[in-house]
């Protein structure tokens, strides 16, 4: 089989969280499969300085920054169908708050890039599983909202630490028409209905391992769904 993983630049604050796309690449080549890297052929909102968190004055391309993590080794989303892939990873970090869906500055009410959009939908639409990953739940209440697809996701839970609003999230996405589901760092959501799989790795106080097994159980729930 054969996994597309949707990159949305690369480092957490401003593309994709780095540690859940390398650590999903690593699942599903541990399965036995392969995947294709797929990025977008757009500017970052912005660009963050990991070390201090302050903005940048300068603008960088997620596909190019995409390029990094994939070893050079990049697909343009515009030229990526479902036909093409048997199911849909999306890491995490701000890139799918800033980039992907602007989130992170207007909320459920915001908006997001049409080529994401379509990807998604056309998936969901041909029954093909999609992985969300950390904060990408969002992506795809985003993509689907106004459907008549109500995705149930997870983007953690409130009765374990997590470093954001766990609760605030929630009420986005049922802004959006989904349903929010509350699931630990040792669980996944899994909407049979949809397709959909959600993790909530970095979205809780955690590690590298935690994450790994997340994310692992995601992935072949992923392929799972995808047989």
């Amino acid at each position: 089989m054969k996994f597309g993983i949707l990159l949305s630049g690369c480092g957490v604050y401003d593309g994709a969280e780095i540690q859940e796309a390398v650590l999903a690449m690593l699942a599903v080549k541990e399965m036995g499969d392969e995947y294709v890297c797929i990025g977008v052929n757009a500017n970052q909102h912005h660009v963050v300085n990991h070390t201090t968190g302050e903005e940048m004055p300068e603008t960088r391309n997620m596909l190019v920054e995409a390029a990094r993590i994939a070893r050079g080794s990049i697909s343009n989303i515009n030229d990526i169908t479902p036909a093409d892939i048997d199911g849909l990873i999306i890491p995490g970090g701000f890139g799918s708050a800033k980039n992907f869906t602007n989130w992170a500055f207007s909320g459920p009410e915001g908006s997001i890039l049409p080529e994401v959009k379509l990807l998604i939908v056309n998936m969901v639409n041909v029954g093909k599983p999609i992985a969300a990953l950390c904060v990408s739940p969002i992506v795809i209440a985003k993509a689907l909202e106004g459907s008549s697809s109500h995705a149930s996701l997870t983007l953690g839970t409130d009765q374990a630490a997590s470093p954001y609003d766990i609760n605030a999230f929630n009420e986005g996405l049922k802004a959006t028409g989904a349903e929010a589901i509350m699931k630990s760092i040792t669980e996944i959501q899994i909407d049979t209905t949809n397709k959909i799989i959600s993790a909530p790795c970095y979205m809780m106080e955690t590690d590298i391992l935690e994450v790994r097994n997340n994310i692992k159980t995601a992935i072949e729930a992923l392929k799972s769904l995808a047989n």
